[in-house]
């Protein structure tokens, strides 16, 4: 029998029901990884607890984002792919979009903000993304990709707050939670919602009755964790953080999502994200990014919290910019 979870946005009823994710992951399962996940014997003995790591460092693209952008393209008409898609990003969505725009003959825009790390730009373009660049705020990303849409015709797909671009990025935990379906605890990164609330229906659909599902955010772009003690969508004055990825901030469609579904947000500082970064890269040698290692930085932060327990963490990505690294 089906599990139906009803969601009231801010403007609309959502009504999602578990087939949805299901249907989603055979839908883009010929166009994404299915990403490994790895244990670390160093870590899970420093922390005191079974940690399992799902890489989407290793995904296409290489990010979680190949996920729901793949699904979000080809939930789109005939009509619609021909007129391409449009986006704003500061990378990781905008390779995702790019890619996946690609694999199914669709044009697509980028807007990116004109700081966005060199090497997800040139990403872009490999991919053959056209990028329209913009100042480093949200009200410029929206409002450049807004004069692309009018120009060209083209869909804009928001990288978080887009009904499709959530349920594709639910697929990630799917997989995680059909290994380690007796999990305790998953944690994600936290920027735009997405992947937060994608996890989110995923471990209620999937995991076991009292999972709980636990965000990271830097102190430095601390909205979600506002919006939670509020009740409404904060917004960000500064953003300045190393994890670039995590710099925008909530939607109306995903935000009710989180507040129903998400035990709490864990903000981190800049140090405690470098230096969880740092322990993937010497104990697991693997890359991820600076926004990846705020789930970790989570654990190490609360320890006593997680001691015990079995914990999922979604490294949500790997593109680093070798040239700016925190560390030596």
């Amino acid at each position: 029998m089906l599990t139906i979870r009803v969601f009231l946005s801010l403007n609309y009823l959502v009504i999602i029901m578990k087939q949805d994710l299901i249907d989603c992951l055979e839908r883009i399962r010929p166009y994404i990884h299915h990403t490994p996940i790895m244990e670390s014997r160093h870590i899970e003995n420093f922390l005191g607890n079974d940690l399992f790591f799902k890489c989407e460092n290793f995904q296409r693209a290489g990010a979680f984002k190949m996920r729901g952008a793949t699904n979000a393209i080809l939930q789109l008409t005939k009509e619609q792919r021909s007129k391409g898609v449009v986006t704003h990003s500061s990378g990781n969505f905008a390779q995702a979009l790019a890619l996946a725009a690609r694999s199914v003959g669709v044009k697509c825009y980028i807007v990116m903000p004109f700081n966005a790390p060199e090497v997800k730009r040139n990403a872009v373009l490999v991919y053959g993304g056209e990028v329209i660049e913009c100042a480093a705020t949200l009200e410029a990303r929206e409002r450049v990709s807004k004069q692309v849409m009018e120009d060209t015709g083209a869909t804009f797909i928001h990288p978080s707050n887009n009904l499709n671009v959530i349920i594709g990025q639910s697929t990630a935990a799917q997989e995680l939670l059909k290994e380690q379906p007796d999990l305790d605890v998953i944690i994600t990164p936290v920027g735009g919602g997405g992947l937060i609330a994608g996890t989110a229906l995923a471990a209620k659909h999937f995991g076991k009755e009292s999972i709980v599902v636990i965000g990271g955010e830097p102190l430095e772009a601390d909205d979600a964790f506002r919006s939670l003690e509020s009740g409404i969508i904060e917004s960000n004055e500064t953003t300045d953080t190393i994890a670039d990825g995590l710099r925008t901030q909530l939607g109306d469609i995903n935000f009710p999502i989180i507040k129903e579904h998400v035990r709490c947000i864990v903000r981190v500082r800049e140090n405690e994200i470098v230096s969880a970064m740092r322990l993937i890269w010497e104990r697991m040698k693997i890359i991820v990014e600076p926004s990846s290692a705020v789930a970790l930085a989570v654990l190490i932060k609360e320890r006593p919290y997680f001691e015990g327990k079995k914990v999922g963490i979604i490294l949500s990505g790997g593109n680093v910019d070798l040239d700016s690294l925190p560390f030596e």
